[in-house]
């Protein structure tokens, strides 16, 4: 049975995000993987939780609550029965402080310094493709460095990255998975990606034993989250 229920477990997790490129990594102690790239160590300039502000729709399954956190940090809550299940972190990124974005901009055909309507079809097209590039070097650069430390009792899996919808803007599912070698999920990380026109939002929760905050305790509860998670992304109140 408990064979069974882990074959259930690892169906669920493939058939929600399928896995994409493969590169090999240890297994993690207290070394674990970055879930932001390298725009993430900005200062995040947005004051308080933010989830109060853009938060539309609470879905959640049946007998969890989902709510901002208390207090500033840019948290929301996943619950049931009063017991704190996960969190999901956001990050709010300006464009003035992120050359690479800008040239990313640049690249897809929107000079960042233009005035233009990003809710206009033709400039979030160009905008999912700054974002899958913003995505596609984070992959690379976080491949690079565990491959050159680490060995391989770990098979880190990349996801590819999907364009979806969140609230009035488009933007990128994307994430990745530490697979051990013996058997079992190490770590999984789903995070989602938009642009306003004056910041990058980054949404990212996970099953990580080395993250302290964005992460479920257990893997089979963020399993049951993530659709629920994808409708939240969906209804936000972007722009705000």
């Amino acid at each position: 049975m408990l064979r069974l229920y882990h074959l259930l477990l690892g169906f669920i997790l493939i058939t929600l995000m399928p896995l994409g490129a493969k590169f090999v990594f240890p297994q993690f102690s207290a070394t674990k993987i970055e879930q932001r790239p390298a725009v993430a160590k900005l200062p995040n300039l947005r004051e308080g939780n933010i989830w109060k502000q853009i938060l539309a729709t609470a879905t959640a399954p049946t007998g969890w609550q989902v709510a901002a956190c208390e207090g500033n940090a840019p948290l929301l809550c996943v619950s049931s029965k009063g017991e704190i299940l996960g969190t999901v972190e956001i990050g709010v990124y300006p464009l003035a402080n992120n050359q690479d974005f800008q040239k990313k901009l640049v690249a897809a055909g929107i000079p960042p310094s233009s005035q233009v309507d990003y809710r206009n079809p033709q400039y979030q097209t160009q905008i999912v493709t700054a974002l899958k590039a913003w995505v596609a070097d984070f992959y690379t650069s976080l491949a690079k460095d565990r491959e050159a430390e680490y060995g391989k009792q770990i098979v880190f899996s990349a996801y590819p990255a999907q364009p979806v919808p969140i609230g009035k803007l488009q933007g990128i599912r994307y994430g990745f998975a530490g697979i051990k070698q013996q058997g079992g999920v190490q770590e999984q990380h789903i995070s989602h990606v938009t642009f306003d026109g004056a910041a990058l939002y980054v949404i990212t929760t996970a099953f990580d034993p080395g993250s302290e905050t964005g992460k479920f305790e257990k893997l089979e509860n963020l399993a049951i989250f993530q659709p629920y998670l994808d409708a939240i992304a969906t209804n936000l109140r972007l722009p705000n």
